[in-house]
């Protein structure tokens, strides 16, 4: 009987100092670019709209999901070819790594559905670095890239909310 009180008050204090360290969060916000390499020829100006859940593994390391969406604004050349909005649908496996509690780096992988007609999506990668401005505000700027028979490539600036 006793090595059950035992046990059971050594499970409680772990699943207590478990809840105590957990740092999942969820974030949402929005992101601004401008399209690089290729895309630039296309496309002017995006806007996009990141949805993330992270688990927090370790002290120094989040694991989690990311959705999201991009819109880049179809570009007009100077002999009038104009061309259509540009929209994928993101939907990745994310990391991050925190040296210090202010800053972080790490990437969102996975694949982005293309959206408008004649899109096919492609593989989708996007290595971020993150500030935190206050405990529940992050800005960060990111490469976001989709990869199919050629590279559409963004570099952005976002801020994200912690809820």
């Amino acid at each position: 009987m006793r090595r059950t009180y035992l046990v059971a008050i050594a499970l409680f204090a772990f699943v207590f100092s478990m809840s105590a360290q957990d740092r999942s969060n969820f974030k949402a916000g929005f992101s601004g670019g401008i399209p690089v390499g290729d895309a630039e020829n296309i496309s002017s100006f995006s806007i996009g709209l990141d949805v993330n859940y992270h688990w927090g593994i370790s002290e120094l390391i989040d694991l989690g999901a990311a959705i999201g969406f991009i819109n880049a604004f179809g570009d007009t050349l100077p002999n009038q070819t104009e061309f259509e909005d540009i929209q994928f649908l993101p939907v990745a496996g994310s990391v991050r790594i925190y040296p210090t509690y202010h800053f972080k780096f790490g990437v969102d992988g996975g694949y982005a559905v293309g959206v408008n007609e004649g899109n096919d999506g492609g593989l989708f990668y996007r290595p971020v670095v993150g500030y935190n401005i206050t405990g529940n505000t992050e800005l960060n700027v990111s490469y976001t890239a989709v990869e199919n028979d050629g590279t559409f490539a963004i570099a952005t600036v976002g801020i994200l909310f912690l809820f």
